[in-house]
């Protein structure tokens, strides 16, 4: 017998549909070769290691490394980390590693050089390799690359929500300013300029200490940063910032023992999925691999 949908169950629908959308517009193009196409989900490996602090203050590079190199492994599903890496990049890229350098709270540096031996590892020149951030522009690998890695840390921004994947983007812009209006919500316009269409390998969202809380633009206080000790990778921008987003979230609703909900929204991650088709923002269209461990991993 067919089953009768009730008034209260359509709303019910409704209301889970609603909440949905809510988390992804205010937490959390074709898609080339290595994108989530449509109806197919995105892979997204969160690994953490609870000894990333040792020393209670700087990441060890070890054991970065290490979780770096079994993060790729598990999202190309290579066995061997050198035939992973050879997967990202060939010999012959170009690659432009795309850092975040904004001084309260740049791409670590021990990531940067981690990327960069791998990606020469995997037999790319030393020459043929530019780690930047502001400049790419004008930066002749980066004029010139075949490949992209795209690293930053997840951090609160003033403007945009969030900080991730998504937004370190915007210096391929010439006029980087012209994406800050509504919250910046056509940032995922960035994937189409000439620089930057369908060169990403790899997106790798920093979760060392995130930042989920500031009172101003430039403010970047211990007090609302948390050792996480985790890396997001995925192929997907929109997908690993997803993941970002909710776990940023669930640390701002345990910190402050609330509902805290960004402000301003971070609509652009939504947005990068619904209306410019870059990658999948819902959970459920991510297939979110966790690694490590697990304590408050808040997805």
């Amino acid at each position: 017998m067919e089953k009768l949908i009730t008034r209260r169950d359509l709303l019910k629908k409704t209301a889970v549909l609603a909440v949905g959308t809510t988390i992804l517009m205010n937490k959390p193009l074709d898609l080339w070769a290595w994108g989530a196409g449509k109806g197919k989900k995105s892979k997204v490996i969160l690994i953490r290691n609870q000894q990333l602090f040792a020393d209670g203050k700087q990441a060890d590079a070890t054991i970065a490394g290490q979780m770096l190199d079994e993060a790729l492994r598990t999202l190309t599903g290579q066995k061997d980390t050198e035939k992973a890496w050879a997967s990202i990049v060939k010999p012959q890229d170009v690659v432009g590693i795309k850092t975040n350098v904004w001084n309260k709270f740049p791409t670590p540096e021990i990531l940067n050089d981690i990327v960069k031996e791998r990606v020469i590892q995997a037999g790319v020149g030393a020459d043929n390799i530019s780690v930047k951030d502001r400049g790419v522009l004008d930066d002749p690998v980066f004029q010139q690359a075949t490949a992209l890695i795209n690293i930053r840390p997840m951090r609160t921004h003033a403007w945009s929500g969030v900080g991730s994947c998504i937004k370190n983007y915007i210096m391929f812009s010439p006029k980087p300013a012209s994406y800050h209006d509504d919250s910046c919500a056509s940032l995922a316009a960035l994937y189409d300029l000439p620089f930057v269409k369908g060169k990403t390998k790899l997106c790798i969202l920093v979760m060392f200490n995130p930042l989920f809380h500031h009172r101003t633009a430039q403010d970047v206080s211990e007090e609302y940063m948390w050792k996480y000790s985790g890396l997001i990778l995925g192929f997907d921008p929109v997908a690993v910032d997803s993941v970002g987003l909710r776990i940023i979230q669930g640390k701002r609703n345990a910190f402050f023992g609330e509902d805290k909900p960004l402000n301003p929204p971070a609509k652009h991650i939504a947005l990068a999925d619904t209306r410019y088709h870059l990658g999948n923002a819902d959970p459920a269209k991510i297939d979110l691999v966790k690694l490590g461990w697990d304590e408050e991993a808040f997805v």
